[in-house]
């Protein structure tokens, strides 16, 4: 049964005079007491995700439903009733109060929902013994372990008992013992029927998840042969936040790189003509890419691994977009302008 349903969800936002893009249309489906890994590098989204799974950051659009509420529209009271009682979040920074005490700390979110008193400090007691920290309920974060205060953080997120459980990067600050002792815990957590999203780019959550969801996708180059692409005038190839595993080689005509300005402007950043290549820097470092390109007339193009266009260019041509002496690209001319969209011209 599908308890999370996400819908073309896309976010973007100003970073100076550029829109970034962090999720583009992402779908993803989880069913009730299923974990999920949302999987990917540093910067691919996870936590933009998570922000708009516990309805802090509203997407640009798309949809969220959990339970059959569109957490994307929800507004005010509803709002603040969903972040409370349907969602508890683990941050990757702890986000521990330093002068409270473990139970405190655990009490808090109780406290804001209106349970006082012995009922809040008795539920608070009851967590930090499921989680094992039996003898550390009045020590304050200072005193605690990373893994200790990592456990603080899940029993926090389960005082209201919320059937949606989010965690960033939950194994981030802590070593190999730690670790073991918190991939335990998650997996329970999802065992109860709850729905489990952990954000992560640790590949030992992998044997405990239900699915998972990988921001950036794997290319396997190995199936992936030189494709020749014709097209026409208004053709666009590839868009600005997207991602790809190809670089593109100019045959014939001409092709506009642009770039989206938040404003809904466009600037041609610069316009590749037979001879020239483009679009390199997403493929080589699995950046989004930070520009559209666009044909301005009948145009054929030749996109290549980062594998392949290395043999055609028959120089280690990554050495020389990065400014090092190590030769240079037998196309010649290079420079490579602020976007990180490299020509010949």
């Amino acid at each position: 049964m599908v308890e999370l349903a996400v819908n073309e969800l896309t976010v973007e936002y100003q970073s100076g005079d550029y829109v970034i893009r962090p999720l583009d249309r992402l779908n993803m489906q989880v069913d009730k007491g299923s974990l999920a890994l949302l999987l990917g590098p540093s910067g691919c989204g996870k936590t933009t995700l998570l922000s708009c799974l516990a309805g802090i950051l509203s997407p640009t659009r798309g949809s969220i439903v959990f339970r059959g509420e569109e957490v994307s529209a929800l507004e005010g009271p509803a709002l603040t009733t969903y972040r409370r009682h349907r969602v508890g979040v683990v941050f990757q920074a702890f986000n521990l109060i330093p002068s409270l005490s473990a139970t405190d700390n655990v009490a808090a979110p109780l406290w804001a929902a209106g349970v006082r008193g012995p009922k809040a400090r008795a539920r608070a007691e009851v967590l930090l013994r499921r989680v094992g920290l039996k003898d550390r309920m009045h020590h304050h974060p200072g005193d605690l372990s990373g893994g200790q205060q990592q456990r603080v953080a899940i029993a926090r997120a389960l005082a209201l008992d919320p059937p949606l459980i989010l965690a960033d990067e939950p194994t981030a600050h802590l070593d190999y013992i730690q670790v073991e002792e918190i991939l335990r815990l998650i997996g329970e957590l999802a065992s109860e029927g709850r729905v489990v999203a952990v954000a992560t780019h640790d590949d030992r959550l992998l044997p405990l998840a239900d699915q998972v969801v990988e921001l950036v996708p794997r290319f396997v180059e190995e199936e992936l042969e030189p494709r020749l692409h014709t097209m026409v005038a208004g053709e666009v190839l590839f868009e600005q936040g997207t991602r790809g595993n190809r670089i593109y080689l100019v045959e014939e005509g001409l092709v506009d790189l642009v770039r989206l300005h938040p404003d809904g402007t466009e600037e041609v950043l610069r316009t590749a003509a037979p001879g020239d290549y483009f679009g390199e820097m997403g493929p080589l470092f699995s950046l989004p890419r930070s520009a559209t390109a666009r044909s301005r007339g009948d145009t054929v193009v030749i996109g290549y691994t980062v594998r392949d266009f290395r043999k055609k260019v028959g120089v280690d041509f990554v050495a020389g977009l990065l400014g090092k002496d190590h030769g240079s690209p037998v196309i010649p001319g290079g420079v490579t302008p602020p976007d990180g969209l490299w020509t010949s011209r």
